[in-house]
């Protein structure tokens, strides 16, 4: 049934096609009953599938990557889909725009997406607003960022605006710098900046009366040395983990042809060409670090099979996003299952 939706819905822009579903999806389980048999369609609900992470209990591993629900307005209704934790944001203190369009185009022929959104986003106030709407039981994360005319240097006053503001809202917190769309964000993934940015966030978390987990979102391009780097950082920061991984730069090794690629220009790559590369580094930082802090493994999971390896390769939680997109919400059941038949 979804693969028949897919096939018109892949027919028209990708960006359209978003909040059109969206806007179907918040419409749709407004009504009760269609929520309820929606619940009762995709979620698995198992005390076996129950994970404990960092103080905060989810009732499955398999969550949503940020990206999705930018502005918080989804995930209500998301949660019916059977995930057992949603990510909102990337979310920035301004609401800004983003990059312009066209910025989100799909390689049909390799199951993945190139986006160069840039951090659009309503702003945190308006998060929030949504937020305080919130019905669920799920676990909701909170993705943060700097506004894009901020530079590098002010950067930790934007995080630390987008972390204080949204506090008493999420439960879990996420640092974004590993987003190709955001000009020099990356730079902040080098070890001095990132150091200072991380330890100014976990301050400010020490001065709150509840604590909560704050992960740090990588990219798949690091080398082993600057992987070697993230340990040390978390490490010495204290932060609880890492999310990996973001997309790629990289244009290796795909099924398009180098003309569509080329036509499309710059963006991040997510989807099944990502496989493998975020499992190598999910294990790489599993290894060197004797597990010693939680990992969220995402990239490229479009089947139970690829689930269970970013599992096996020692994520303790996963996310979906272009496999939601390309397989639909019946890809979170069929994990969850595979999860079950392996107890």
């Amino acid at each position: 049934m979804y693969k028949l939706l897919r096939s018109i819905l892949f027919k028209m822009d990708p960006e359209r096609v978003h909040y059109l579903t969206s806007d179907l999806l918040n419409l749709t389980l407004k009504t009760p009953i269609i929520k309820q048999c929606f619940k009762s369609f995709f979620q698995v609900n198992d005390q076996r599938l129950e994970k404990t992470v960092m103080g905060l209990t989810f009732k499955n591993p398999v969550g949503l990557a940020a990206g999705f629900d930018k502005n918080a307005s989804m995930f209500n209704n998301l949660s019916a889909c059977g995930f057992g934790f949603i990510e909102v944001g990337t979310i920035t203190p301004k609401g800004q725009p983003g990059n312009d369009k066209p910025r989100l185009f799909r390689l049909t022929a390799d199951e993945a997406i190139i986006n160069r959104m840039g951090f659009n986003n309503d702003g945190v106030e308006q998060a929030i607003t949504n937020l305080k709407k919130r019905n669920t039981t799920c676990i909701i994360g909170g993705n943060i960022g700097k506004n894009k005319v901020t530079p590098n240097e002010l950067a930790a006053e934007d995080y630390l605006i987008a972390f204080d503001s949204l506090y008493d809202y999420v439960d879990y917190f996420v640092v974004n710098v590993s987003s190709p769309n955001t000009p020099n964000l990356r730079d902040l993934q080098e070890k001095e900046p990132l150091m200072e940015l991380l330890s100014q966030l976990k301050v400010r978390s020490a001065e709150k009366e509840l604590k909560k987990p704050i992960l740090l979102k990588i990219a798949p391009d690091l080398t082993d040395g600057q992987l070697d780097d993230i340990i040390d950082i978390v490490k010495t920061t204290g932060i609880e983990g890492v999310i990996a991984t973001n997309t790629t730069i990289s244009r290796a090794n795909l099924n398009s042809s180098s003309d569509l690629v080329e036509r499309i220009g710059a963006g991040g790559l997510s989807g099944k060409p990502l496989t493998k590369r975020s499992t190598e580094v999910i294990r790489y930082l599993a290894t060197k670090s004797a597990k010693s802090f939680t990992i969220i493994g995402v990239g490229g999971i479009h089947s139970e099979l690829d689930a269970l390896e970013k599992l096996d390769a020692g994520a303790d939680l996963i996310q979906l996003y272009t496999g939601f997109i390309y397989e639909g919400p019946g890809l979170i059941k069929r994990i969850n299952k595979a999860l079950l038949a392996r107890l």
